[in-house]
């Protein structure tokens, strides 16, 4: 009983952004739990392709589609085509994100305004059009990606952060409102993972990755792979009655203060 709680087989799941890095290493996690996966891409259909190739190549069954989810009529076409060819979208993880990092006394507003669109316009468009569905068929799981700076600032990343933390109170909303549909929407919040992007800087003796392994509790940068526990609970029926929440992955970092200066 406990087992099939995290069973996915038979549901399908749209992953936006599961090309590469979390987004894909969460997608991983679902399709090995029987989901099939649908990602999409803003424009490449050689990343996409690749991407859904990589899926197959560890026995997910995976499908791509290109589509702009900052446009609300290609969202609405795509979701429908998704949903006659590959099935009802049972799960939707709004993984797609951009960040911009700029002081704020700098930053252009247009920079500004397209972070918070593709950051949190963006999972507003999606998951509003995928709730329809849901609330016709009776639930569905929504998972909103947020972000250690949802809860925290950093230099450089004022409209990342203000998407994010409009990120995780728009999912709170969405539960508000959809709970009585059988909708639970979550968001999963990580901390800072181990990705190609990071590789340049997760080296001994540079300042960022030393201060990264000081400051959170676990000692080490997550792997992409510590997300997918995460996403399938959230996915599965082991959260019915979970809802409005946001699920840190980060090593603890949100659970201290961190050490003075003078401890190792």
């Amino acid at each position: 009983m406990s087992i099939n709680l995290f069973d996915l087989t038979g549901k399908t799941a749209l992953v936006t952004g599961g090309v590469h890095g979390l987004g894909m290493a969460m997608a991983k996690g679902l399709g090995h739990a029987g989901a099939k996966i649908v990602i999409n891409d803003r424009s490449s259909q050689v990343a996409l392709d690749n991407a859904v190739a990589e899926y197959k190549s560890v026995g997910i069954d995976a499908y791509g589609y290109i589509f702009d989810v900052t446009d609300e009529t290609a969202v609405i076409t795509n979701i429908n085509k998704i949903e006659a060819e590959v099935g009802p979208i049972d799960i939707l993880i709004n993984n797609a994100g951009i960040i911009k990092r700029t002081p704020i006394i700098e930053m252009e507003v247009e920079d500004f305004a397209e972070v918070i669109k593709v950051d949190l316009i963006s999972p507003f468009i999606v998951s509003k059009n995928v709730a329809k569905g849901m609330i016709q068929r009776g639930g569905g799981k929504i998972i909103n990606i947020c972000s250690m700076m949802s809860e925290l600032g950093r230099d450089s990343v004022s409209a990342y952060a203000s998407a994010k933390g409009g990120l995780k109170m728009l999912t709170k909303n969405m539960a508000t409102e959809w709970a009585k549909f059988n909708i639970q929407t979550n968001g999963i919040g990580p901390g800072y993972f181990a990705t190609k992007q990071t590789a340049p800087i997760r080296v001994d003796g540079h300042p960022f990755n030393d201060f990264i392994i000081k400051r959170t509790p676990a000692a080490r940068w997550g792997e992409p792979e510590d997300l997918q526990g995460a996403a399938i609970f959230l996915s599965s029926k082991a959260s019915d009655f979970v809802n409005g929440h946001i699920l840190y992955v980060d090593g603890g970092i949100l659970a201290t203060i961190g050490k003075p200066s003078n401890e190792e």
